[in-house]
C-alpha cells in the first residue's frame, strides 16, 4: 500500500525546498489534486511507495480563500497517513499557531523544524524533547535548504504512519472558550461521528463561527440556538468577538509552552538584526520602488546582454549543424520535396526558432529563483502594496501578479488565494498583462534585429509598459465594473537567506521543462499547420509563392486592422493570429513566413517587414493582447464559464490596438 505523507505550513517556511529535497524534484498529477486545488505530488527518494503531498503554504485552518477550503478538504476528506507540519525555526511562535490547528485533525502528525541551522547561528536554543513531550508528538530538527535531518524525518513519518501514531493532547483551552468548547463538544459528537471529521476540530470551528463545518454537520434548530447563546456569553465574558477570544486562547497556550522549551539571548539575532538593516534601504518608501527597478534592469542586462546572447548563440548554431545534417541525409534519400519543405522549412524553422532561446528562458529564471529563495520577492510584495490599494486591488494580488512574470496559468490559479471574489476577477483581468516567460522569445527575436545597444532598456520598457497599462485599467474599473474596497492584507517577511543553488536550479528546471514541453507540442503542431497552410492554396496545389497561399489570404484578410499600427503586413497578422494558441508561435510562424529556418536569418528577414518604430509598436499589441488559449482556459475554470473568458479577450485585444496604436502615432511625431 502507498503511504501519503502531506506537507503543511506557512509560507515561505521551505515546503518546496524540502519537497525537492525529499523527492528530488520528481512530481507528477496525484489522486489529491482536486480542481479547487492542484497539488503538488511525487515520489520519496528510495521509497517508491510513499507518496509526498505538498499543500499550498497557509496561516490557518479557517476559511478565508479557496485555497483555505481545498487544504482542509484533503486532510480531512483525503485524510493523507500522516501529516508533516514544517514550521521556520526562526518564526517559532507564529509558526505554532498552525499546529494546534493541525493536532485537531486527529490524524499522525510529525513536526519539523526547519533552518535549525539559523537558530543555532543566533544561539536560540529549543528543547526539542521537552517540545515534543509537551505537543505529544515527533519533533524533527532539519535545515532543508542543507538537506540535514531529512532522512530522520522520513523515518518518523512512516513510523507515525505505520503506528497510526495521533497527537494525544488536544486541549489547549481555559477560562471561557473552555466552557464554550467542551459545551458545544456534547452537543455534537453524535452529528461530527456521522460526518466523519474530528469532534475537536469541529468545536473550535463552531465555536470560531466556520460556515463550511455548520454546513457540514447540518445541526438542527435547537441546537444552533444553544451555540448562539453559549457563544455570546463568551463574548461578555471576555469582551472580544469568538475568532479573537479563539486566537486569544492558542497563543496563551504558545506562549507557556515558548517559556518553557525556548531560550534567546538578549540581543537581537544575527540574522534579524541583517534583515532590518537591509529592509532599512530595500524596503525604503522612496527608494524601494527605484531600487527594484535596477535590478530587474541589471537581470535584464545579464539575461540579454552577453550572458544570454552568448548561450543563444552557441546553441542557435548548434541546432542549426543539425538541422545542416537532417537535410543533408533527407536529400540523401531522395525524399519527396513536399515532405523536406515540411522537415526542414515548417518543423525545424519554426521548433528550432523557438528553441534557440531557451538559455535567455533559462537565465531569467535563474536569477528570478535567487530573488524568490533569498527573501526579497516578498518586499516587492510589501512594496508594492500601498500602491495596489490606491488602484483598488487587495496587497494579496501582488503575489499572482508576480507569478504572472513567469506564466499567466498558475497566475490564475494563485487568485484562489484571494477571499474576495471582486478582488480575484479584477486580478484576472489584469495578470496578463504582466510579461509572462512565453512572450520572452518575441522580445529576444525582435530587440537582437532592431535595438541591438539597447536591449535592457527594450526589455524593461516592456515589462513596465505592462504594469502601467494594468495601473490605468485598474483605477478605471475601481469605480465602475469593481467597485468596492480590497480586502485588507497580512505578509510575513521572511529574513533573508543564501538561496541553495539546488532549489534554484530545480525551479529554474520546472520552468525550463515546461517550455520544452511547449516546444515538442503546441508549437510543433502549429509549425505544421502553418507550414500546411503556408506551401498550399485553396485549390490544395502547392505554392511557390507563399504570396499566394492560404495563409496569406487569411493574413491578408486581417493585415488592415493592423495597418493603422504599423505592421500591416500579413507576415506580422498571420502571426499574431497563432500566437493566440501559444505567444512562442509567434517566432516560429514568422521563422516560417519569412523561410529562415536560423536566428540570424530570421533577424535579418524581420527588417523586411518592420521598421524600428513598427517592431517596437508589434512588441507593445504582443505584450498586450489576448493571453493563450491554456490562460483562457484556466480562466474559464476558475470563473465557472466562458463568459467572463471571452469578456477578457476582446477588453485586452481592444487595449493592445489603442496603445499600439498611441506608440506608432506619438513615435511617428519624433522618429
Amino acid at each position: 500500500m502507498t503511504i501519503d505523507i502531506a506537507l503543511i505550513g506557512n509560507p515561505g517556511c521551505g515546503l518546496t525546498t524540502l519537497f525537492n529535497q525529499m523527492t528530488g524534484g520528481a512530481v507528477h498529477a496525484g489522486h489529491f489534486s482536486t480542481p479547487e486545488n492542484k497539488t503538488k505530488e511525487g515520489p520519496v527518494k528510495g521509497h517508491k511507495d510513499v507518496n509526498l503531498i505538498e499543500l499550498p503554504g497557509t496561516y490557518s485552518l479557517s476559511a478565508y480563500s479557496i485555497d483555505d477550503v481545498a487544504t482542509r478538504e484533503i486532510l480531512l476528506q483525503g485524510k493523507p497517513d500522516v501529516i508533516v507540519n514544517v514550521i521556520d525555526a526562526a518564526s517559532f511562535e507564529r509558526s505554532l499557531y498552525l499546529t494546534l490547528q493541525l493536532m485537531e485533525l486527529e490524524l499522525p502528525m510529525v513536526l519539523a523544524l526547519n533552518m535549525m541551522d539559523e537558530m543555532e547561528n543566533n544561539k536560540i536554543d529549543i528543547d526539542l524533547q521537552r517540545l515534543s513531550q509537551q505537543l505529544t508528538i515527533p519533533v524533527i530538527p532539519i535545515s532543508a535548504i542543507r538537506n540535514r535531518g531529512t532522512h530522520d524525518l522520513i523515518h518518523y513519518a512512516l513510523e507515525a504512519a505505520k503506528e497510526h501514531h495521533v497527537p494525544q493532547k488536544i486541549d489547549f483551552c481555559s477560562g471561557h472558550v473552555h466552557t464554550a468548547i467542551h459545551t458545544v463538544s456534547h452537543l455534537i459528537a453524535a452529528d461530527a461521528e456521522k460526518a466523519q471529521l474530528p469532534l475537536r476540530f469541529c468545536c473550535t470551528k463552531i465555536v470560531e463561527g466556520d460556515a463550511p463545518t455548520l454546513k457540514a454537520l447540518q445541526l438542527g434548530d435547537p441546537e444552533l440556538d444553544i451555540i448562539d447563546h453559549l457563544i455570546e456569553d463568551m463574548q461578555n465574558h471576555l469582551g472580544t468577538d469568538r475568532e479573537a477570544a479563539m486566537a486569544d486562547m492558542r497563543y496563551a497556550f504558545i506562549e507557556k509552552l515558548c517559556q518553557k522549551v525556548l531560550s534567546r539571548p538578549v540581543q537581537s539575532t544575527k540574522e534579524h538584526a541583517r534583515s532590518v538593516r537591509m529592509d532599512r534601504v530595500l524596503t525604503h518608501r522612496i527608494f524601494a520602488i527605484p531600487i527594484f527597478l535596477c535590478i530587474m534592469l541589471l537581470v535584464f542586462y545579464f539575461t540579454f546582454g552577453s550572458l544570454g546572447t552568448w548561450l543563444s548563440d552557441w546553441l542557435s548554431a548548434g541546432i542549426d549543424k543539425c538541422v545542416g545534417v537532417i537535410s543533408y541525409g533527407l536529400l540523401s534519400a531522395g525524399v519527396n520535396p513536399a515532405f523536406h519543405s515540411l522537415v526542414i522549412d515548417g518543423i525545424c524553422a519554426g521548433v528550432g526558432s523557438v528553441l534557440s532561446f531557451l538559455p535567455i528562458i533559462a537565465v531569467l529564471f535563474f536569477f528570478l529563483s535567487i530573488l524568490e529563495d533569498s527573501g526579497y520577492m516578498p518586499r516587492v510584495a510589501f512594496v508594492m502594496d500601498k500602491l495596489l490599494r490606491k488602484m483598488g486591488l487587495s496587497g494579496r494580488s501582488i503575489v499572482p501578479m508576480l507569478i504572472g512574470f513567469g506564466c499567466s496559468v498558475p497566475a490564475i490559479m494563485a487568485t484562489r488565494s484571494l477571499p474576495s471574489k471582486r478582488d480575484r476577477s479584477l486580478t484576472m483581468a489584469l495578470i496578463p498583462f504582466m510579461s509572462c516567460s512565453a512572450k520572452l522569445p518575441i522580445y529576444a527575436m525582435f530587440t537582437a534585429a532592431f535595438f541591438t545597444d539597447h536591449k535592457a532598456l527594450v526589455m524593461i520598457g516592456l515589462y513596465v509598459t505592462g504594469i502601467i497599462v494594468a495601473i490605468v485599467c485598474a483605477l478605471s474599473f475601481k469605480g465602475t465594473i469593481f467597485q468596492g474596497d480590497p480586502v485588507p492584507f497580512v505578509l510575513v517577511l521572511p529574513p533573508y537567506r543564501i538561496p541553495a543553488m539546488k532549489s534554484v536550479a530545480l525551479r529554474m528546471w520546472e520552468n525550463v521543462k515546461g517550455f520544452i514541453k511547449k516546444a515538442f507540442t503546441v508549437i510543433f503542431i502549429a509549425t505544421i499547420v502553418i507550414w500546411f497552410l503556408q506551401s498550399f492554396d485553396t485549390g490544395f496545389n502547392m505554392v511557390e509563392s507563399s504570396d499566394t497561399s492560404i495563409l496569406a489570404d487569411i493574413g491578408k484578410a486581417a493585415a488592415p486592422i493592423f495597418a493603422p499600427l504599423g505592421f500591416g503586413d500579413w507576415r506580422a497578422a498571420t502571426a499574431l493570429i497563432t500566437g493566440m494558441s501559444a505567444k512562442e508561435a509567434v517566432v516560429s510562424t514568422l521563422a516560417v513566413l519569412t523561410g529562415a529556418s536560423e536566428g540570424a536569418n530570421l533577424t535579418a528577414m524581420l527588417t523586411q517587414v518592420f521598421t524600428p518604430l513598427s517592431a517596437f509598436a508589434f512588441l507593445v499589441f504582443c505584450l498586450l493582447y489576448m493571453p493563450c488559449v491554456a490562460t483562457l482556459a484556466t480562466i474559464r475554470r476558475e470563473m465557472g464559464g466562458w463568459r467572463y473568458a471571452i469578456g477578457v479577450v476582446c477588453f485586452q485585444c481592444a487595449v493592445a490596438w489603442i496603445v499600439s496604436f498611441i506608440i506608432f502615432r506619438v513615435g511617428g511625431l519624433f522618429l
